[in-house]
């Protein structure tokens, strides 16, 4: 280790001056697995990572896609610079197949989540409504007026009102069906009925996927969806009966241009209410379709992209943190030597570590709730046909709860995991220009759109109660619920109680199992319990609304370990030691997280719960040793990360002061000198006196 150097007069030595560079070369000696084939690995495939590298190049040489100074540009500058970006990706939606396309979203989604919102909001929820309840012929429609390629028409989504937002059922607009003139009346009734937050409103939409009160007759048909031309794409004037105004600037993602919409009487062809699924004909007849719950089978999608989006915004912190953690000294056992890496305090371990740990469980879940999601949708274009309805609808219900859960936990945990690695960087988080306060302000939204995650995990909860009710009437269970059955048989306590016995993936994978089966057994109690008192079944689901969110959490615990340990399964052998020691460390973490829940169910005693702490303790130490390796993994560039204390080469000090000096060049004239500093420099009083020494 580096020592001080004496002043030669015997003055104390001057402290080493870190070396940031080589700190960080140290930890990249001698990784215990191969780095690139494991970001092969977590990208699901060599020719997908290899695609990410040229969308990181790409972008990195436009200068249209410049990031590191958007912490000091306007409301209104972010926004025309996130629609700029619009004209060179259209290029690339028009010529790439649809798989590779999303494939790209998901790099831009990590270098501009507001742009990846902003476009998503068309491509994601507008065209994803119009392609999932349009008729074949309406599709044909709407993607010859350039649904497809922003080609005429800019979509927007208009679901939620200011005064409903997760009560779909509630929503206010309505729907009125005209049949002298074969038209729909959409109107906006009340002030609480108007339609809020719908990016892209406020500056560029065109038409809006409109989420209404049908009525027919005098008689509600309930929410059902409508194409609703909002401007002119010729003068972008605002057409008649639609009034749209600005929301104005958010905690975060102020590239995206939110508005809000009334309407006023506003009147529509009877064609432009999809139709896929409920149908109006000619002569006003409502024909409703066998199983409603199909036509959201297509909202499912954006909570899947979450889940995904969770685990790669999680990566992209987490390379921050760990990076800066092994270059970043603090104290150490003399000030003659070289301060200590934070990354080699146990307590700072333990601080990050289950959190990358957590982030390989989430991107593994991720691959996994997109095939699930895929194999859903196929399945409803063919149950549409009337073929294997049934089966169909049990898998819509199963994904949309998996999804449901896993949007929650998903964002739950990476807000936390930002938050953490933001913290870890000291008073450098606190900057903007470090990249995690705004990653931060960005993010957290994702925990309140596309479903407020308390009432999304209920429902998840909610599924899991009537599952297990109908699982004792014989119904036979759902892959993912299968571990249900041991709230039948009863939980018994592991039988092993050394660390040789208990710190193995099948024993933790079963630990897990139990306390969830434990955790839905007790919501179902408590429901049947309020439902003998007389409760209905909603009133009884509310009465029991606490444990069914504590058994979806738990649910989702173990959901992610199963992922986990799929994935070794899967992972070549290179990788398997690695992945395991992450996967015992996640799954050892959470259950000491969670250690009272293991004790109710009677799974683990407090003995073996010891043995678990010291286990996962052991197991930082072993992480520790291959995290920057891990974090390399990821395989963001520095300009993806836009973070200088998250550099690959180490340099993050000369960095981070040359990007503040840049973006911030000295002033002598300060706009405010005259009106404000002067007056206080000049005011009135009386000298101060020096103080007196009596030395």
């Amino acid at each position: 280790m580096s020592k001080a150097k004496t002043s030669s007069k015997g003055l104390p030595p001057v402290p080493v001056a870190p070396r940031p560079t080589e700190s960080l070369n140290e930890e990249r000696k001698a990784p215990s697995f191969p780095v690139r084939e494991m970001t092969y690995f977590l990208d699901n495939g060599r020719e997908a990572a290899e695609f990410k590298d040229k969308v990181m190049a790409q972008l990195e040489r436009d200068p249209l896609w410049r990031m590191d100074n958007t912490p000091d540009l306007s409301l209104l500058q972010l926004r025309e610079r996130t629609l700029a970006k619009f004209g060179n990706i259209i290029n690339f939606m028009e010529s790439e197949p649809a798989p590779v396309f999303w494939q790209r979203m998901a790099v831009l989604s990590v270098v501009d989540p507001a742009f990846w919102t902003r476009l998503g909001v068309h491509m994601g929820l507008f065209l994803g409504a119009v392609r999932g309840q349009a008729t074949s012929e309406q599709l044909d429609y709407w993607v010859g007026k350039g649904a497809m390629n922003l080609g005429g028409m800019v979509g927007c989504f208009g679901m939620t009102e200011l005064g409903h937002g997760s009560n779909v059922a509630g929503m206010e607009t309505t729907a009125t069906f005209d049949e002298e003139n074969d038209e729909f009346v959409i109107h906006t009734p009340t002030v609480t009925a108007t339609k809020w937050w719908i990016g892209g409103a406020a500056h560029s939409a065109t038409h809006c996927a409109v989420y209404a009160q049908l009525f027919v007759k005098g008689v509600r048909h309930g929410v059902k969806t409508f194409v609703v031309p909002l401007r002119d794409p010729r003068t972008y004037n605002l057409l008649p009966g639609v009034t749209i105004g600005d929301i104005g600037k958010k905690m975060g993602r102020d590239g995206i241009d939110n508005g809000w919409i009334q309407f006023s009487y506003v009147r529509i062809p009877r064609s432009y209410m999809l139709m896929k699924h409920t149908k109006v004909t000619r002569a006003g007849e409502v024909i409703e379709p066998p199983m409603a719950q199909l036509a959201y089978g297509a909202l499912i999608m954006g909570r899947v992209s979450m889940v995904v989006d969770s685990a790669n915004m999680s990566k992209k912190a987490l390379t921050i943190a760990i990076r800066y953690a092994a270059v970043r000294r603090q104290f150490g056992d003399s000030p003659a030597a070289l301060e200590t890496k934070l990354l080699d305090y146990p307590i700072h371990q333990y601080r990050l570590l289950p959190l990358l740990a957590q982030t390989f469980a989430l991107n593994f879940t991720g691959i996994e709730m997109t095939k699930l999601y895929q194999n859903l949708m196929q399945r409803i274009d063919n149950a549409s046909d009337g073929a294997g309805l049934a089966e169909t609808i049990e898998l819509l219900k199963e994904t949309h709860a998996t999804a449901a859960g896993l949007k929650a936990f998903g964002t739950w945990n990476c807000v936390n995991t930002i938050e953490q690695c933001r913290q870890s960087l000291g008073g450098h988080g606190y900057s903007s220009y470090t990249g995690l306060s705004n990653m931060y302000t960005d993010f957290v939204v994702q925990c309140t759109w596309e479903g407020d995650n308390t009432i999304l995990t209920l429902q998840c909860g909610r599924y899991l109660v009537s599952t297990l009710r109908d699982h004792r009437k014989g119904k036979p269970l759902a892959k993912n619920v299968q571990y249900l059955t041991r709230a039948l048989t009863g939980i018994k306590q592991f039988p092993g109680r050394t660390a040789r016995d208990i710190i193995q993936v099948d024993a933790l994978r079963e630990a897990w199992a139990a306390v969830a089966a434990s955790a839905v057994a007790r919501a179902t109690a408590e429901f049947e319990k309020a439902l003998a008192k007389g409760l209905n079944k909603d009133q009884a689901y509310e009465q029991c609304s606490t444990l069914r969110l504590l058994c979806a959490r738990l649910h989702c615990y173990g959901y992610l370990v199963n992922r986990f340990t799929d994935a070794i399964q899967r992972a070549p052998a290179s990788l398997q030691p690695a992945l395991t020691n992450l996967c015992l460390l996640y799954a050892t973490y959470t259950i000491q997280e969670n250690s009272g829940e293991f004790l109710q169910a009677g799974f683990f005693d407090s003995e073996q719960l010891a043995v678990i702490r010291e286990a996962m303790n052991d197991l930082l130490a072993i992480v520790r040793k291959d995290a920057v390796p891990l974090v390399d993994a990821f395989n963001y560039t520095d300009y993806v990360i836009n973070s200088p204390l998250g550099r690959y080469d180490g340099n993050v000090y000369e960095a981070y002061f040359n990007l503040v000096k840049t973006n911030n060049p000295k002033h002598n004239d300060i706009p405010y000198f005259d009106s404000v500093i002067k007056p206080l420099l000049t005011r009135t009083s009386e000298p101060l006196e020096a103080p007196q020494l009596d030395f």
